[in-house]
């Protein structure tokens, strides 16, 4: 992920909003103020929201030129900036710029029918049923785990490591980094392995043992895939995804916050 400061020149604006009352009244203010043109007419999109909604827009207009800028209307808003509708021109001249760069999930189904998606935050496998998933794992086309068994496993971006790979007690990554996390989810055999630091180029392969009687679902952010054999994942190298922060109110300042517990 790379950062640009401000100076945008942003002329006309799209207002998005998560379908709750809160969001939607902020959206009829903020566009009976600054006046809205549709998405596809727009220099920029301002999603008013939580972060589900961030996620959507910006898989939405992935690779389309187009930022995002979030505002806060949601519960947690990791991703979004803090709600006022003052000034929101000079914010949007201000804000600084940050390019995300999605993971790419290749998944086959026990079927043999393949299945393509991105992750901004994180590709997770899952287990499917009461019985745990059991899982190899490899890096760069080398067996690192010949046998993991746990309720599932994750791949997160910089972006994603404080959303459910935090909760799955994964490491937190500075969005600057060059790294991916792998984070085992509820491990029980190696019973010691927390998981792993990749470099980001790295090309992670996920088979899954007993895939028949043990299934497992792929999800990429939001979309599943269920009863897969195996899953490739890596960083993506043709698509990428614009955000806007607040100067001093960025990704590295919230990933930065986050480890100090504040």
């Amino acid at each position: 992920m790379t950062q640009s400061k401000g100076g945008n020149g942003f002329r006309t604006i799209a207002f998005l909003a998560s379908p709750i009352e809160e969001a939607e009244r902020a959206r009829a203010a903020l566009e009976a103020r600054y006046g809205g043109v549709a998405p596809e007419d727009a220099d920029v999109i301002v999603a008013l929201g939580g972060d589900g909604l961030m996620l959507q827009a910006l898989h939405s207009f992935m690779n389309s030129g187009k930022p995002i800028y979030g505002m806060n209307r949601g519960s947690v808003g990791f991703l979004m900036n803090e709600f006022s509708d003052e000034d929101l021109v000079e914010r949007l001249e201000n804000a600084e710029l940050s390019v995300i760069k999605p993971l790419s999930m290749l998944a086959e189904d026990v079927l043999g029918k393949q299945h393509e998606a991105v992750a901004i935050n994180e590709v997770s496998l899952l287990r499917q049923s009461y019985q745990a998933a059991k899982l190899r794992v490899l890096i760069d086309g080398k067996v690192r785990l010949p046998e993991l068994i746990c309720d599932g496993i994750l791949a997160a971006t910089p972006a994603g490591s404080t959303a459910y790979n935090l909760s799955a007690h994964g490491p937190i990554i500075p969005i600057n980094s060059p790294l991916l996390a792998l984070t085992p989810i509820s491990p029980f055999r190696p019973r010691r392995w927390r998981g792993a630091l990749l470099p980001s180029e790295a090309r992670i392969d996920i088979e899954i043992l007993e895939a028949d009687k043990r299934p497992v679902n792929a999800v990429a952010d939001h979309q599943e895939i269920r009863s897969v054999c195996r899953v490739h994942v890596e960083q993506s190298r043709d698509a990428e995804a614009l955000m806007l922060f607040d100067p001093g109110h960025n990704l590295d300042e919230r990933i930065l916050a986050e480890q100090f517990g504040y």
